[in-house]
């Protein structure tokens, strides 16, 4: 029997691990020998963890709560290891999954090494080359522990090979993320704003903005909110915001008629809502990677993305916290002198089931 932990440490990792525990337990009803366990490093009263999450996503509950929580990067990752130690003394297993790149995540890998297990990392190779993030620090950290890496496109291989080990286990598996979109995109359910609205498929572009650095500097941010709504030429934007960010913006541009700021949505009504628009502006990898494969055009606030096949094949566009540069990428998206773009290479929605394969042959 291969027993597999699996650990996430905020609300975007269970999108990714979802299909995962789907496939583990496809297999396992084949009467293959595997079994999981899931682990939330965080609380079970995590506000940003909505009620509908795991039946949206079809998958149970985290088995446990390691209920870890600290705005202390480093107390964090003392807190996580402490935790997860005890729970694999308890629940011994014969490999760890860890997803992207938190300071959780990095902790439970480190735990995972010093008690000799296997240890694998779903979005490995994601680099952005600036030692001063945090996130870069544990990317580092968890690529060069891990046996088994799983990556989502050649770019990210690439960067795994900087790695100096022989021992490296790379596995070019694709997005995990296009498993959850082709899993539920039957599954989609209208938000009342399309009614309220009266909106119609690609008649309307949404807004997502989450990244504190963006929020924090409101003279830029004022900048770039009046050319999107300026260049927008009246399109409806939707935005889906967090209390904190619907203030900012509220004062910043009290008078902007087409813009609509409304509560954040579920997984299945933000699918939905993301998959029938004209087009995207987001400062979200996530949101980004899903536009791309539902080919819908998108505007990435940020200078890099973590999925370069995003830009060099998908429907992204880089405009970093320019205003002018934003503005001129939503004049051409609503004249619909878009790029052309296309799908990645294994970004097929079938991630889970070589994730699972490969689980299943590995030697522990």
């Amino acid at each position: 029997m291969v027993k597999v932990c699996i650990v996430t440490g905020a609300r975007p990792n269970f999108m990714k691990v979802a299909p995962i525990i789907r496939a583990i337990k496809k297999a396992s009803e084949e009467g293959k020998e595997i079994s999981y366990r899931l682990i939330y490093t965080g609380k079970k009263s995590d506000p940003t963890l909505e009620p509908s999450l795991f039946s949206d996503l079809q998958i149970d509950a985290p088995d446990e709560y390691l209920g870890v929580d600290s705005a202390n990067l480093n107390e964090l990752a003392g807190m996580t290891m402490f935790a997860f130690e005890k729970e694999l003394e308890v629940h011994p297993v014969d490999v760890v999954i860890v997803v992207d790149d938190l300071t959780s995540t990095m902790a439970a890998a480190i735990v995972t090494k010093k008690k000799g297990i296997t240890l694998a990392h779903l979005v490995a190779g994601t680099r952005s080359f600036d030692i001063n993030m945090p996130k870069e620090i544990n990317r580092l950290v968890i690529n060069g522990l891990s046996d088994l890496l799983f990556t989502a496109g050649v770019s990210s291989n690439r960067n795994v090979s900087r790695v100096d080990s022989e021992n490296l286990q790379v596995y070019m598996v694709g997005n995990i993320l296009m498993d959850t979109l082709r899993f539920n995109n039957s599954r989609f359910t209208k938000p009342s704003v399309f009614t309220e609205l009266n909106l119609t498929d690609g008649g309307y572009l949404v807004f997502t903005i989450n990244r504190r650095v963006l929020l924090a500097d409101k003279a830029n941010l004022k900048k770039m909110l009046e050319a999107a709504v300026k260049e927008s030429a009246g399109v409806p934007i939707i935005a889906p915001v967090h209390d904190y960010a619907h203030k900012e913006i509220k004062e910043l541009v009290p008078d902007a008629g087409n813009l609509h700021l409304i509560d954040p949505l579920s997984y299945l009504e933000f699918g939905y809502l993301t998959s029938r628009a004209k087009g995207i502006i987001t400062d979200s990898g996530n949101v980004a990677e899903e536009a791309t494969f539902n080919r819908i055009p998108c505007i990435t606030l940020n200078s890099y993305t973590e999925h370069i096949e995003t830009v060099n094949i998908g429907s992204n566009v880089l405009v970093g916290e320019d205003a002018a540069q934003l503005g001129e990428a939503v004049k051409q998206l609503v004249s619909g002198a878009w790029k052309p773009c296309a799908v990645p290479e294994r970004w097929d929605g079938r991630t889970a089931e070589r994730i699972t394969q490969i689980l299943l042959e590995n030697k522990y």
